[in-house]
């Protein structure tokens, strides 16, 4: 169940397309970049996934649905580095990415005990007192 946003469809939306864009991300060519630290793309890694869980606790009321989705972004996260080495020429399986991946979804939900948790709620509730 969604918490109760004013515009809730919109909030769910704009979370499915960080999914999404998470998704094109991981199967194309990566873009051209100056050379980065060893390990960067780890943190990468990890952010995306931390933010994609943390939305999933903001949009999401309870626990259980949070949980769930968390399994499933995890499970995400170790299907797209299988994806990249069976379906791509550019990109390749890597267990650190995928190891990255979940420590971030972990971060990410432990954000539903945090004072956090209804952040995107209190913004939307503030947003719709001033409209």
């Amino acid at each position: 169940m969604i918490k109760p946003f004013h515009r809730p469809r919109l909030w769910l939306g704009a979370w499915l397309l960080l999914v999404a864009i998470v998704i094109v991300l991981s199967l194309t060519p990566p873009p051209p970049l100056p050379p980065l630290p060893s390990g960067t793309d780890k943190v990468e890694h990890f952010l995306a996934y931390f933010v994609l869980a943390a939305g999933a606790v903001q949009g999401f009321a309870a626990r259980r649905t949070q949980f769930s989705i968390g399994v499933g972004l995890i499970a995400l996260g170790a299907l797209l580095e299988v994806a990249q080495a069976s379906l791509t020429v550019t990109r390749m399986m890597d267990l650190h990415d995928a190891i990255a991946n979940a420590l971030g979804v972990l971060v990410g939900l432990i954000t539903t005990v945090s004072s956090w948790h209804d952040f995107a709620l209190r913004l939307d509730q503030r947003r719709r007192g001033n409209l």
